[in-house]
């Protein structure tokens, strides 16, 4: 008997079927069936259902003799299920790799619950995708089981029948069934949920629901959309039936009235000739339902009044939002005019040359070299104000990027745009967006985020996919205020001042948050990453591997996942820890629901992709794989193992482009297959000696100039123009260029051009 009985009911979809059954059948997981009802389809659907059966023994094809639509067919499939688990799957939607498994993982851990809920994310006819709104009620909904009267936020996840899991003996004992008609999920998942013992969740995207431009059943101008009000009848005559229910029924009754009052709203749902019709039969499904004592509330309210009524109230709401609009285009543009004109008059007063505005990652938080540096201007040069500008400091605060008793200022305030017009000092990581124009004499410090390995700047114009959504010149006009470039290498010297053709001069400081990993190398400070693993949960004596992938420009939204990172840390075996880190991009997407979150939950990987310093994350590793991440020119600092997983270098040179070959000069192995990736993590070769040769000749480029002094080099010879300092002495030997005396100051001639508060 299969753990899992899949029933996929097929019409007049031969164009996405395929892609549908490849994505069950390649699951990991195979211990399914798959049971496949072709409702009469007039293309060629059951000829592919047959195609497939023949090739796969899990799958049965039954071929209805007429067409009796989606909810019947799932019946017909029903009897033939022999699986535990039923599962409805739309055929044109698809599961994501993992999916299988991840369901049978949280069944066995839950005791095999009546329902299990999981998520999922809408992808869309040009290629975006966006995952369910409400997924925190999954994250919430904690690890054990429940049921709807305990949790009833389950019940505002849209009601939908394949984003579940339904135990088959539970749907026989009840006589669980589709009716006809659109709609048809509604009077099967309210009863169900309601009824349930025991519901447990996933929180996991594990399907994607394709949103198609053309041929989506409930997208159709149609009267059949009058199909909803027979359907809710049937939910309250469910509840009838079940007295236990009752109290259920005001809830019920103000969904069925959001429910209606929805699909009249759409535009393209109900001819206009019969949306008069429609309210008026909502509103008597309303009052025919609703209790004497309970009043109506919220959208469902505008059930109790007319037609007209309903309206007027919307063509109301309708003006007022756009008086609002213009409204605050007023607001706005009178805040420009008085922030501009503040700001003008702070141009008349002289420049603050103990001032320094520091920002990284788009005004985030304390971060980065920005943060490296002020951290060391505190300890020597305490007379100057470091003021930070934070977008958001309630959640800077609480991610723990806005440590206490530091001075911050919000962009966009009269407050940001004083201290924008008199700081002597300016030092940033990524371009100052919202910053007046650059006045004579200030200094801006621009620390970059790393060694640039893909294309940057104007050498992105010529990858137009890479610069989607990327105002270029707006870009460049925005570097012509830099005065000084930071780089810890010659190939940086030489990158940036070809994608940034401004009139910057390049500092040869190495990178200041570095510091710290040149440092930990060198043996000072003791075991720094000791303390980050005992707070992440990992075993003192476990090998720790850091995965650190980027994104992809070919792939909309940037997530390719390039293996299964459950299989890798299952390979990876008994006394290992395998740590992931998403790219910052795709922190908030999809990416991190497709079972990273889960996996996580579970204790099969660790996700730090929260984690505020990724200088920590490095320090708690042993090993890092990563494949075109800038991370491993940081990661090099440490001189601890790195392998790249190159299997796509070809497709990402075409869609992004690299500065050099990485796998012709690599900091360690070139894996390019998993195949090969799990080999060199089992066999230990990622730690042996042409490892270690090769990361020693790619130290020597690219980190020629990290020496553990960067910060404190940034504050004593750009801003408090001590020009002829030197370190004491080097924090490690064999990272300064060899052309350089150990312990020298790596700061260019050109620099003397830009004096203390000089004109640039």
């Amino acid at each position: 008997m299969p753990r899992f009985s899949v029933i996929v009911p097929c019409f007049n979809v031969q164009g996405f079927l395929r892609e549908c059954l490849d994505s069950v059948l390649g699951q990991s997981f195979r211990d399914i069936e798959v049971i496949a009802v072709d409702d009469r389809s007039p293309d060629g659907s059951g000829a592919i259902l047959d195609e497939y059966a023949e090739r796969d023994p899990r799958v049965r094809v039954l071929h209805l003799p007429e067409n009796v639509g989606l909810g019947r067919a799932r019946n017909a499939g029903m009897p033939l299920a022999t699986g535990d688990f039923l599962f409805f799957l739309d055929s044109d939607d698809t599961l994501t790799p993992g999916a299988l498994r991840a369901m049978a993982d949280r069944l066995a851990e839950t005791g095999d619950p009546d329902v299990l809920v999981f998520d999922y994310a809408r992808t869309y006819w040009w290629g975006g995708t966006r995952r369910n709104a409400l997924a925190r009620v999954l994250a919430e909904a904690g690890e054990g089981t429940f049921t709807a009267a305990e949790r009833p936020e389950i019940l505002d996840l849209l009601m939908v029948v394949w984003n579940k899991l339904y135990r088959r003996d539970f749907v026989e004992a009840h006589g669980f069934a589709f009716p006809p008609g659109y709609y048809e999920d509604t009077p099967w998942t309210f009863p169900v949920l309601l009824t349930a013992g025991r519901i447990a969740v996933l929180d996991r995207i594990c399907l994607l629901y394709r949103q198609r431009r053309q041929g989506n059943i409930l997208s159709t101008t149609s009267r059949k959309h009058f199909d909803v009000h027979d359907q809710y009848e049937r939910v309250f005559a469910y509840v009838d039936a079940h007295p236990e229910l009752a109290s259920w029924r005001p809830y019920l009754l103000r969904k069925m009235g959001e429910h209606c009052l929805d699909i009249l709203a759409k535009p393209d749902r109900l001819p206009p000739a019969d949306k008069a019709e429609f309210f008026r039969r909502t509103a008597e499904l309303f009052r025919a339902h609703r209790p004497a004592d309970t009043p109506a509330d919220g959208a469902a309210a505008a059930l109790e009044g007319s037609w007209a009524a309903y309206r007027l109230r919307r063509q109301a709401a309708r003006t007022g939002r756009e008086l609002g609009r213009r409204a605050r285009q007023g607001r706005r543009a009178a805040a420009r005019g008085v922030k501009g004109g503040w700001a003008a008059l702070h141009t008349r007063r002289p420049l603050d040359e103990n001032l320094v505005l520091y920002s990284a990652f788009s005004h985030r938080g304390v971060l980065g070299d920005p943060a490296a540096v002020h951290r060391r201007a505190q300890e020597i040069a305490p007379h100057l104000r470091g003021v930070w500008v934070v977008r958001d400091a309630e959640q800077a605060r609480r991610a723990g990027l806005l440590p206490p008793g530091v001075e911050y200022v919000l962009p966009g305030t009269l407050r940001f745009r004083e201290l924008a017009a008199r700081a002597g000092y300016f030092v940033n990581n990524v371009n100052w967006p919202d910053v007046p124009g650059k006045r004579p004499g200030s200094v801006h410090i621009h620390t970059h985020q790393g060694t640039p390995l893909k294309f940057m700047g104007a050498d992105l114009l010529a990858k137009p996919g890479a610069r989607h959504g990327l105002d270029v010149p707006g870009m460049l006009r925005r570097a012509d205020r830099w005065d000084h470039s930071l780089v810890a290498n010659l190939h940086s010297e030489l990158v940036w001042e070809r994608a940034y053709p401004c009139r910057f001069a390049s500092a040869r400081t190495g990178s200041p948050r570095n510091d710290v990993l040149v440092r930990a190398r060198a043996g000072q400070g003791g075991e720094p990453g000791a303390a980050v693993r005992a707070r992440l949960g990992i075993p003192a004596d476990h090998t720790v591997v850091l995965y650190a992938p980027t994104p992809r420009e070919y792939r909309r939204g940037g997530y390719a996942e390039r293996f299964d990172a459950a299989r890798l840390a299952a390979d990876l075996g008994e006394g290992h820890t395998l740590v992931v880190r998403l790219h910052p991009s795709l922190a908030n997407g999809p990416a991190r629901g497709l079972g990273l979150t889960e996996l996580h939950r579970r204790g099969v990987l660790v996700d730090t992709t929260d984690e505020p310093f990724v200088e920590e994350v490095m320090l708690a590793s042993d090993v890092l794989v990563t494949d075109y991440s800038a991370l491993m020119f940081d990661y090099a600092a440490l001189d601890r193992p790195i392998v790249l997983h190159a299997d796509d270098l070809g497709a990402y040179t075409a869609s992004r482009g690299l500065y050099v070959d990485i796998t012709a000069e690599p900091p360690g192995h070139v894996a390019r297959s998993y195949r090969e990736l799990a080999w060199l993590l089992a066999s230990g070769s990622w730690r042996d000696t042409e490892s270690a040769r090769l990361r020693a000749a790619f130290r020597a480029r690219y980190c020629a100039f990290d020496d553990g002094w960067a910060a404190e080099r940034v504050v004593r010879t750009l801003i408090l123009g001590e020009r002829d300092w030197t370190p004491p002495g080097p924090a490690a030997s064999g990272t300064v260029a060899a052309s350089a005396p150990p312990g020298a100051a790596q700061v260019p001639a050109q620099l003397s051009g830009h004096g203390r508060l000089a004109p640039s």
